[in-house]
C-alpha cells in the first residue's frame, strides 16, 4: 500500500495565511477582512504588505459579512477571517440573506474549527458548522486536511465564482500532501487503494484515516482511503466507485455526525447503492476543555476508532 510521510507538523491556519499572501501578490481584487483576530488567522503578512486592501472591522462579525457582500458589487473578492464559531453560528442570518441568497462572491474563511481548538472549550468548538453551511443553496463547503492543502485551497477559491466556506484549524498537524499540488474544488482524492473497506475522511481526520489504513493492513485488511476536502459539491462518483468495490464504508470527520460529511455520504449511498456504513464523529454533543489529543481520544476521533469502525462495518457486509 502507498505510504505517506509527515514532512513536519504545521497548523492549517498558517496554510491559509500563506495562500492569502500569495493571492495578495497575484490578484489585486483580493481584499481581506478580519474580526479582531489577525494573528490567530495568520493574516498579518497580508495586512503588512497590502494595508490598503486589509480591513480590521473589530469584534463585529455580522458587520464584516455585510461589508464583504458590499465589496463584491465593486468587483472585489473579499476573504473574511475569524473563528469558525463566529464565521457561521454568530452570523448565519447575514450569510444567508446578504451573501448566499444573492450568490455574492465572498470567501468565508474559518479557523479554530472542531474539538482540536482544545482548551477554549465547548463555547468555541463548533461542531455543526459544516451542516449549517452546506444547507445554504449555492454555498461551496471545503474542509482541508493539512498546511499544503489549505494553502492550495485558499488560492483556488479566489478563482471560483460564488460564496465559499473554507474550514481549517488551530493545532499543528501532519503535513503530508504535495507542496506543489493543484487544488480542484469538488474532486475527491484517492490516497490509498483498497478492496475490503472504504474510509472516507475530511479535515484533520484524513491523516488519522491513513494511520488506520496502515494498522488495518498489518491485520491483512485492505482499506481504501479517500480524502473528501470538498463536502459540497460532493464527488459522488468517487464514493460510488469505491463502495462498489469494497461493499462498506466508514466516514470520519471532526464534526457532529448529524449534518456532516457522513450524512452527505449516506444520501448518496441510499439513493444509488445502499451498503453498511459506520460513522466517526461527535455524537450529538458539545465539546469540552482539554488538549486536542485528549479530546480526539475521548470523543473517538482517531486512528484507533477508525480501525474499530472498519472491523465492525466489514462484519455487516
Amino acid at each position: 500500500m502507498k505510504k505517506y510521510t509527515d514532512t513536519g507538523k504545521k497548523d492549517t491556519r498558517s496554510g491559509f495565511g500563506a495562500g492569502l499572501e500569495e493571492l495578495g501578490k497575484s490578484n489585486e481584487n483580493v481584499v481581506a477582512l478580519c474580526a479582531d483576530l489577525t494573528g490567530s488567522l495568520k493574516m498579518d503578512e497580508f495586512k503588512a504588505n497590502h494595508p490598503e486592501r486589509f480591513f480590521q472591522v473589530g469584534i463585529a462579525e455580522a458587520n464584516m459579512m455585510g461589508i464583504a457582500a458590499g465589496l463584491t458589487i465593486g468587483g472585489k473578492i473579499p476573504f473574511t477571517g475569524t473563528f469558525a464559531n463566529f464565521s457561521t453560528g454568530r452570523v448565519y442570518d447575514q450569510i444567508r440573506q446578504s451573501i448566499a441568497y444573492s450568490g455574492k462572491n465572498v470567501k468565508i474563511c474559518a479557523s479554530h474549527a472542531g474539538l482540536t481548538l482544545g482548551e477554549d472549550g465547548a463555547t468555541h468548538q463548533i461542531l455543526e458548522d459544516i451542516g449549517l453551511m452546506k444547507m445554504l443553496p449555492g454555498m461551496t463547503v471545503i474542509n482541508t486536511c493539512d498546511y499544503n492543502q489549505t494553502k492550495a485551497a485558499t488560492i483556488a477559491i479566489a478563482k471560483h465564482q460564488g460564496p465559499v466556506y473554507l474550514r481549517f484549524g488551530r493545532p499543528k498537524v501532519a503535513n503530508f500532501t504535495p507542496e506543489d499540488q493543484t487544488f480542484e474544488i469538488g474532486k475527491a482524492l484517492k490516497l490509498i487503494e483498497g478492496t475490503d473497506v472504504t474510509i472516507i475522511a475530511t479535515g484533520h481526520l484524513v491523516w488519522e484515516a491513513i494511520q488506520a489504513a496502515e494498522k488495518l493492513n498489518e491485520q491483512g485488511i485492505s482499506a481504501e482511503v479517500i480524502d473528501i476536502h470538498t463536502i459540497k459539491p460532493l464527488d459522488e462518483q468517487a464514493i460510488l466507485t469505491s463502495v462498489a468495490k469494497t461493499g462498506c464504508v466508514v466516514t470520519a470527520e471532526e464534526h457532529n455526525i448529524l449534518g456532516g460529511l457522513g450524512e452527505s455520504v449516506s444520501r448518496v449511498l441510499a439513493t444509488n447503492n445502499p451498503c453498511p456504513q459506520e460513522y466517526i464523529g461527535t455524537k450529538d454533543t458539545f465539546g469540552e476543555s482539554g488538549t486536542p489529543e485528549q479530546l480526539m481520544e475521548k470523543y473517538g476521533l482517531n486512528a484507533e476508532a477508525i480501525v474499530e469502525a472498519a472491523s465492525k462495518v466489514m462484519k455487516r457486509k
